[in-house]
């Protein structure tokens, strides 16, 4: 049985092929394609093909990939490459589930922070498993783990200023 992602793949390609937009037609391809050569290596190491959370990365991870041409294109002043790069950033991001907005991602993270009771930096890992399983594709886990690893920095600094503060006191 195939998953309501590549479902959603073929559907709007097969309305890009019937609405004649190329640019969308090409980068639905490449997606496919991505997609098709990880279920290849996944076979290869003995595993069924990928699941939807994989596919779900690969998309983000092409999504990156864009942001990251589109703005060493604008450096290089070559403004219609990245304008083409950034459409066909649209264009995937459609594909992913609704993501969470920056602000609530932080929210959510310092909850799970609490949550778990992470103290420090050794916590980091427990929490991104945790919010990987809680919000599987809504959110992008690279700027997520560096709001967790700031929030444990800042912890760990507020700990150890109230610790330092309290030999002061402790000193006279």
């Amino acid at each position: 049985m195939r998953d309501a992602l590549r479902e959603k793949i073929n559907t709007a390609l097969k309305a890009a092929q019937d609405a004649g937009d190329k640019r969308k037609c090409a980068t639905l391809r490449l997606v496919q394609t991505a997609v098709k050569d990880r279920e290849a290596a996944a076979r290869e190491n003995g595993k069924d093909g990928v699941a939807e959370p994989e596919v779900i990365e690969i998309l983000q991870k092409m999504v990156r990939q864009r942001e990251d041409s589109a703005g060493e294109f604008e450096s290089g002043g070559q403004l219609d490459l990245a304008e083409q790069e950034r459409a066909e950033q649209e264009i995937i991001r459609e594909l992913l589930p609704h993501q969470i907005s920056e602000e609530t991602m932080k929210t959510l993270c310092e909850e799970t922070l609490q949550e778990i009771g992470a103290h420090g930096l050794r916590d980091i890992g427990r929490c991104m498993n945790e919010l990987k399983s809680r919000y599987p594709g809504q959110m992008d886990f690279v700027q997520a783990s560096c709001v967790v690893k700031d929030m444990l920095r800042a912890e760990a600094a507020s700990q150890d200023a109230s610790t330092s503060k309290g030999g002061e006191a402790s000193g006279d």
